[in-house]
């Protein structure tokens, strides 16, 4: 089955595994079997290096706010403890400031961890959804990104149930509505959820009992000593007139008043009555060109006149910035943005951070507040070349780009097809240490690779916008729920057609009909396939040909129709070996071996394993031969080997072990049904447990439920109907939810038989007519055979049971 999931991405003969990648520290390991096999769907509480701690740096010179302080002090008290509090005011007032100083100050009382979001409310760009919010904090909670619940309500519930027992710290700043915060809110316990917004949100104050914090202005002589604080040591001759009326111009607002105070203390020799006169003057002017009343125009108004009085070269970079397409970037990324070196960038940035118009929030990374977001968007479009702004954004994507292509590479995400060769990179792509600073890049900069590939579309990038995404695709559904791949699949899909290119083309409907049959959207996917083997590729990769061929098969197999897949495979293999490419030429004897397994044809199905075991190279890739292990212990096990079978499926774990936690799920689920062969059901039980675990947490509940059912076979033989019921109708459950008749069908068959055992017959014909109804439509040797048996048994109620 390889090329399940044949991410396309770099490298010709990169990995074809159907499985993606996971870390052995998400396992449930599966207890001693006296008593039965205890199948968690969650761990009890977070491991230890799961207990979030994701409060930003706290902050600096806090001048004062002692009333708005001790009404947040209130909050922990028996008297006044409440869940929710929101922290309202209007922009630049220092909500944010306040949270993480409060918040900071208090962590200590909120053992189980601190989780923080900024979800972006007012931002130029797309808020923070609360779907994304709950994803981000269920994976920080210890939740594997796959087994996040795709629908909204799910993972709150999710989330909730989480929570209940803990006491946490949740920040949620930059709020915008209601609707943004409510599904963030845990429904019981003793978890503390602070809020910060320029609306009152008052919905959370009359339905959910929110406490509400306006943040006034400073007063006139608090806004005075922070100015004087953040001057100390630079200034010494400033008269206090002039200083309560520079804290006048700014509003008395603490974004404004920090970056006034920054600018004189830049200058210490030039008298604050000039510099007070040059902020006159910017506020008349921007009062002329202000059309409506605004809270934000007296900290705008200061913007300007900080803004003006940086060097050119800075204030470019300020301008360009406004081009990057997320609010957060590292230092590299300015650099590609720029076209000027790290190490230049990094000194234009500390100017930048200095004045106070960029904020750094890590290690060479830095972010915009939202006004100079806006700021900065607004003076790009009025003080730069369009064509510059777009060169700007068509190196800055590049760059991420071929830094993800490298990225991929180290994790080992490659793929069938070099998607970026023909795209010279205009910046020289970041490097990497090890693999794991790669995959940390990948999760850290997903939502900037995304935001990239909508602004390169946007602005008519469109091959750009499709090979990033494209490349994005396999690390994305390693770490997002199934039914979030769809949309990236379909964007990606949309760029390529703009683009008209033909293999972009086939790589993006090839990548959406993988995530749809990953899915289990069966049909959809055959329709992608079928769609890509439409497109003229005369021109292309002949390598894009294969890997549509291929992907084809494997979604004809997965939906049964065993005639067509076995026809592609061997047309497949005739190409491959006219033009002797030994990659392929395994990769089409494996798929087939596995699609004629399937089908009831053992014999043949050993004779073309044996071939592509005999036709592999030294160097194939490592994944592959596990999957062409497990379809020999699968042919092997059928056949009656059963100690061969073993002797394969082990030799397969120990290449993926550790390496690959879902490729070694996958196998497992087949050790599980060898070891019940054996007449080893408790050694199996033990098997499916951890394969079971290893699904849930991927979030791949078809392959969960095959363990399911295979460990209710387990209980059968260890003579336990009740249990033995019970994990049929669960597997039964999630086949039927999925829409996969057939192993609905199987489910129910087992189940069936456990009702003969229970005693009761008429629920069991009711099961087999069910299940009968169900694979009406196959007419495979298996098919065949499956009906005739259910056929026989509700004839017969006391004839042999099928396994």
């Amino acid at each position: 089955m390889s090329g399940g999931t044949g991410q396309p991405g770099p490298g010709v003969h990169g990995s074809t595994s159907s499985h993606l990648s996971g870390s052995a520290a998400d396992v449930v390991q599966a207890r001693d079997v006296h008593g039965g096999i205890h199948f968690h769907a969650v761990a009890d509480g977070p491991r230890p290096s799961s207990i979030p701690r994701q409060l930003p740096g706290n902050v600096r010179g806090l001048v004062n706010r002692v009333g708005e302080l001790e009404q947040l002090d209130t909050v922990l008290t028996p008297e006044g403890e409440v869940s929710v509090v929101v922290i309202a005011g209007t922009a630049g007032v220092g909500k944010t400031a306040l949270a993480l100083y409060w918040s900071h100050r208090h962590r200590g009382r909120f053992g189980d961890g601190q989780l923080h979001i900024n979800l972006r409310g007012y931002d130029p760009g797309e808020p923070v959804a609360p779907t994304v919010a709950l994803e981000r904090f269920l994976t920080a909670l210890g939740v594997t990104p796959g087994a996040v619940p795709a629908e909204l309500e799910a993972r709150a519930d999710l989330y909730r149930s989480l929570l209940a027992e803990r006491r946490m710290l949740v920040v949620l700043d930059n709020a915008a509505t209601v609707g943004q915060v409510r599904p963030l809110l845990p429904g019981s316990g003793d978890s503390l959820v602070v809020v910060t917004s320029r609306s009152r949100l008052s919905g959370l104050v009359a339905r959910d009992g929110a406490r509400r914090i306006v943040l006034p202005l400073l007063p006139e002589s608090e806004a005075v000593t922070l100015l004087q604080a953040t001057t100390v040591g630079y200034r010494h001759t400033d008269e206090q007139a002039q200083i309560v009326e520079l804290a006048r111009l700014c509003g008395r607002l603490p974004l404004a008043l920090r970056i006034a105070a920054e600018r004189a203390a830049a200058r210490p020799h030039m008298p604050l009555d000039t510099l007070i006169q040059d902020l006159r003057d910017e506020s008349s002017l921007w009062d002329a060109l202000s059309s409506e009343d605004d809270d934000a125009d007296g900290v705008r108004t200061v913007f300007a006149w900080s803004y003006r009085a940086l060097p050119e070269a800075v204030a470019r970079l300020f301008r360009l910035l406004g081009v990057h397409p997320g609010p957060e970037f590292g230092t590299d990324a300015a650099a590609a943005l720029a076209d000027r070196s790290v190490g230049e960038i990094r000194r234009l940035l500390d100017v930048l951070v200095g004045a106070h118009l960029v904020e750094q929030c890590g290690p060479d990374r830095y972010q915009f507040h939202d006004l100079l977001r806006a700021y900065a968007i607004d003076q790009a479009a009025q003080h730069e070349d369009p064509a510059q702004c777009h060169a700007a954004l068509e190196r800055v994507t590049l760059w991420y780009l071929h830094t993800l292509r490298s990225a991929n590479i180290l994790v080992g995400l490659t793929g069938d097809v070099d998607l970026v060769q023909n795209s010279s990179p205009l910046a020289a792509a970041r490097d990497f240490p090890d693999s794991e600073a790669a995959r940390t890049w990948i999760n850290t900069e997903t939502d900037n690779l995304i935001a990239a590939a909508s602004a390169a579309a946007a602005a008519g990038l469109h091959r750009l916008a499709w090979q990033t995404l494209a490349t994005l695709r396999r690390p994305y559904i390693d770490r997002h729920p199934v039914e979030d791949w769809i949309p990236l699949g379909e964007h990606c899909l949309a760029a390529a057609r703009s683009d008209d290119d033909p293999a972009g083309q086939v790589v993006a409907l090839v990548g959406l009909g993988i995530n749809h049959r990953l899915a289990r959207h069966l049909d959809q996917a055959v329709d992608c396939h079928q769609q890509a083997m439409l497109i003229d590729t005369t021109d292309t990769d002949p390598v894009i040909d294969l890997f549509r061929r291929n992907t084809l098969g494997l979604a004809l197999m997965n939906t049964r129709r065993f005639g067509p897949a076995r026809e592609v495979f061997e047309q497949l293999l005739d190409t491959t070996r006219s033009i002797q490419d030994r990659f392929w030429t395994v990769t089409a004897l494996g798929n087939l071996a596995d699609t004629l397994c399937r089908a009831g044809d053992l014999e043949h199905a050993q004779a073309r394993i044996t071939e592509a075991f005999a036709s592999v190279a030294p160097d194939h890739p490592p994944h592959d031969l596990a999957d062409w292990l497990y379809i020999q212990a699968m042919i092997l096990r059928e056949r009656g080997h059963i100690a061969e079978a073993e002797h394969a499926i082990t030799q397969a774990l120990d290449i993926c072990r550790g390496t690959n936690l879902l490729l070694e799920g996958y196998l497992e689920n087949e050790h599980g049904r060898i070891l019940l062969a054996a007449n080893q059901p408790g050694r199996a039980l033990e098997v499916l447990a951890h394969a079971a675990s290893i699904h849930r947490r991927a979030g791949n509940r078809s392959r969960e439920a095959l363990a399911l059912d295979a460990a209710g076979q387990a209980y059968q033989a260890m003579g336990r109907p009740d249990d033995t019921a019970a994990f049929h109708q669960q597997a039964a459950a999630i086949h039927r939810e999925l829409h996969d008749d057939w192993e609905h069908a199987l489910a129910l068959t087992h189940l069936a038989d456990a009702l003969d055992t229970l005693g009761e017959p008429g629920r069991a014909h009711h099961t087999r007519t069910e299940a009968a109804d169900l694979i009406r439509a196959y007419d495979d040797p298996r098919a065949t055979a499956l009906r005739q048996r259910l056929s026989q048994a509700a004839d017969d109620p006391g004839t042999e049971r099928t396994t």
